[in-house]
């Protein structure tokens, strides 16, 4: 089978805890902090294979974890970071957030990776704190949750050239005359289920890559037939081949172009807008040349038409060097940026994300990023590591945030998984 999309679920490795820990050696009175901090959390990334040509190996697994960060030890010993994952797409996967569909990375290029999830950074040990107001911390950071996430991988083919037209129009028989592509061939509608590649090599060295997709039919923009499925397949293409069968006679040929091209602009107006090559399909049987003479007096007159036979190869040579000059006019497209991503460690005292407060059935909700990082990495059975996040909500904020929302002595508040009550001078912890 053929898998061009896929649903699949990340989760980046968990830092190290930090520890409290103390220098004790015979003779040594009074040893200093020596809490060593937590390894960072293993990153997930995405890089191109291009040995890939689907996306049938995340069809049987969808669940995947990076390593979590060792905990400090004594002696300042920094735990070991956790083992990345790399997981591998074929060329011209697109990668985007399953939950708001924003667009990720465009993978096209061999080799090109994408950090998809990143592990969370280890948490500080107590040494980490020692200062000339606090010579025996009792304080250490638990590790940084690991980023998780679902994402929705779509493969699109990376072809120069795409063949589209009905059910039956010929483009499988074309493409296995025009490459070494050997697609299912028959007399009976949607013979070709899935996409099929084929490099074409022309007189002068010249080559360029046509992919041929299930026959389009009308609605095909809705979901009907199978050209919804695979349109998306066509987007990468610089040049259409416009296939159009003169021997049905279900339609008129220049109603078979209308629909087609109706059904592009349905689906993408820019996949509609692409240059178009018309070949008149099966010129060799008699009645098809009677009916050329009315698709070229209904198309454009600036429209390159070339009756054809995929079949005897009459005419296929002349619009393989028409396609050839029309992609040398249009030049290369440049591989899409990957977007950047922060590798910066978080640290809570500077305010990077805006404290948000909303009111779900009487308890105040607080997220923001940082906020909630903060929470995560405290230890809640420590009183000092408590004490000091109270001053971190001060420093961003959420005091005041609360305060503005109608926050009053007493009522309830949630960040991330801490509950307590809001109270003037600070909080009091519930859970």
């Amino acid at each position: 089978m053929f898998y061009d999309t896929a649903r699949i679920y990340l989760k980046a490795g968990d830092g190290g805890d930090g520890i409290v820990s103390f220098r004790r050696e015979k003779y040594v009175p009074e040893g200093g902090p020596d809490g060593g901090d937590g390894g960072r959390g293993g990153n997930i990334e995405l890089i191109v294979d291009e040995g890939l040509r689907t996306l049938v190996d995340f069809k049987y697994k969808r669940h995947y974890k990076a390593g979590r960060g060792q905990h400090g030890r004594g002696k300042n010993m920094h735990g070991k970071s956790g083992e990345d994952l790399t997981l591998r797409v074929p060329p011209g996967t697109v990668v985007k957030d399953a939950d708001t569909g924003e667009l990720l990375a465009d993978l096209t290029v061999p080799g090109q990776k994408f950090l998809a999830a990143r592990g969370g950074r280890g948490g500080r040990g107590n040494a980490r704190f020692l200062s000339n107001r606090q010579r025996a911390p009792r304080i250490a950071e638990k590790g940084e949750p690991g980023e998780e996430k679902w994402l929705l991988l779509e493969l699109k083919l990376l072809a120069d050239v795409g063949l589209l037209g009905f059910p039956n129009a010929g483009k499988s028989t074309l493409i296995s005359r025009i490459s070494a592509a050997k697609p299912k061939i028959a007399d009976y509608p949607f013979t070709t289920l899935t996409p099929n590649l084929g490099v074409v090599r022309l007189d002068e060295g010249n080559s360029f890559v046509v992919a041929d997709i299930p026959g389009l039919i009308e609605g095909a923009h809705k979901g009907v037939g199978l050209g919804h499925d695979f349109l998306r397949h066509l987007e990468r293409t610089r040049v259409l081949i416009h296939l159009i069968d003169l021997s049905n006679l279900e339609h008129e040929p220049e109603d078979a172009f209308r629909i087609i091209n109706r059904e592009l602009m349905l689906y993408s107006p820019e996949l509609s807008k692409k240059p178009q090559v018309v070949a008149a399909n099966k010129i060799d049987l008699p009645e098809a040349r009677e009916r050329l003479a009315s698709l070229l007096k209904a198309l454009e007159p600036d429209t390159p038409v070339f009756p054809i036979s995929a079949a005897t190869g009459e005419g296929v040579q002349e619009l393989l060097y028409r396609v050839q000059s029309m992609l040398e006019e249009i030049g290369p497209v440049e591989p899409a940026a990957i977007p950047e991503i922060a590798w910066k460690e978080t640290r809570f005292e500077p305010v990077s994300q805006p404290v948000t407060v909303t009111k779900e059935e009487g308890i105040f909700m607080v997220t923001g990023g940082d906020v909630e990082k903060a929470v995560a990495m405290t230890d809640m059975n420590n009183e000092e590591a408590v004490r000091r996040l109270q001053r971190i909500f001060r420093k961003m904020g959420v005091d005041d945030a609360l305060r503005e929302a109608g926050a009053k002595d007493g009522d309830e508040v949630r960040i991330g998984d801490l509950v307590f009550d809001f109270v003037e001078t600070g909080f009091d912890r519930d859970e």
